[in-house]
């Protein structure tokens, strides 16, 4: 294992894993916000673009990431591209901390209660996809608020957050907030564990390389995103549909969404309907929007962690 994969598993204290975590959320969930709300509303477009009938739709009809970015612009002004950004804010601090918090006791678990070390691959595929997994299921309500904002056009759903809660329990019941959360945890399980297995081995090579487009952190980041994202995105997009069902659902931008009773029949159905490239709808803007958002979440965490750990070391030195 390489002393970087080494300090990013065992070094630091709970609070400071915590921490560093949910800086690192905040921080990219700032500055991808915008690419978030275009990716939603591309993936939530239910009918094909080569429908005869697109035209004829009182729904807008986006053809692509710059024509969704222009009509959210010119009908709902520079904050449309902010919907659902508290809810988003307050779901990336704390998964960020529980995903790294998770990561961080899985490997430690698995490197002290075997009787046997298990490969390093093995071992960054259990941390990643178990860390992701408490993660996604802990946070997933807020994911669907943040979707469910996104998703709001011109007219409003709901009126605030407070009200949107209120609302979802009153008429759909604690199991509405987690609408969609077998896809998501569907999809969450081999993304980080394909997605660690990928940046730590990248980032074990990259070391020591001088680029002039960033880090080998960052750049093993964005590699790794790309790869993992474009894997698991059909279970992605139909975790993003599912999420807006419910007594709502004529109510959003796409006033006619269809019903998808399970994610299995959603991939059947959007298949059908809209082909192949439907379930890879906003595919090209989620790889841009979410390589940076991991390079820029890793590069935070690593660089606050170790920024911590400089701190709490200054004041040992100093008290001896």
């Amino acid at each position: 294992m390489s002393p970087g994969a080494t300090r990013l598993k065992d070094e630091g204290s709970k609070l400071q894993v915590v921490t560093a975590g949910a800086i690192a959320g905040l921080v990219s969930r700032f500055v991808v916000a915008p690419l978030d709300v275009v990716k939603i509303r591309l993936q939530l477009q239910p009918y094909s673009l080569s429908d005869p009938l697109a035209p004829l739709r009182t729904a807008p009809v986006h053809r692509g990431t710059v024509a969704t970015l222009r009509h959210i612009l010119k009908h709902e002004g520079i904050t449309g591209l902010w919907k659902g950004n508290v809810p988003a804010e307050i779901m990336y601090v704390f998964y960020g901390g529980a995903q790294f918090t998770a990561y961080r006791a899985t490997t430690v678990f698995l490197q002290t209660a075997l009787p046997v070390r298990l490969p390093d691959a093995a071992e960054s595929f259990i941390a990643g996809a178990t860390s992701g997994a408490v993660a996604t299921s802990i946070t997933y309500p807020l994911d669907l608020l943040r979707t469910r904002f996104a998703a709001q056009g011109r007219r409003k759903v709901y009126s605030s957050l407070m009200s949107a809660v209120a609302d979802i329990r009153r008429d759909e019941g604690f199991k509405g907030f987690f609408r969609g959360l077998g896809p998501g945890v569907g999809q969450i399980i081999p993304f980080m564990g394909i997605f660690f297995v990928t940046y730590e081995g990248l980032r074990a090579r990259l070391a020591g390389l001088n680029m002039p487009w960033g880090s080998d952190d960052a750049t093993s980041g964005m590699v790794a995103s790309v790869v993992a994202k474009t894997a698991i995105f059909p279970l992605d997009l139909v975790r993003k549909r599912i999420q807006v069902q419910g007594p709502t659902r004529n109510r959003y931008v796409y006033g006619d969404m269809p019903v998808y009773t399970s994610a299995l029949r959603g991939i059947r159905t959007i298949f059908a309907a809209e082909g192949i490239r439907g379930l890879y709808r906003g595919l090209p803007i989620s790889l841009i929007k979410s390589a940076p958002a991991s390079a820029v979440t890793l590069w935070t965490y690593e660089r606050t962690l170790n920024f911590m750990l400089s701190y709490d070391e200054a004041k040992e030195s100093k008290s001896l």
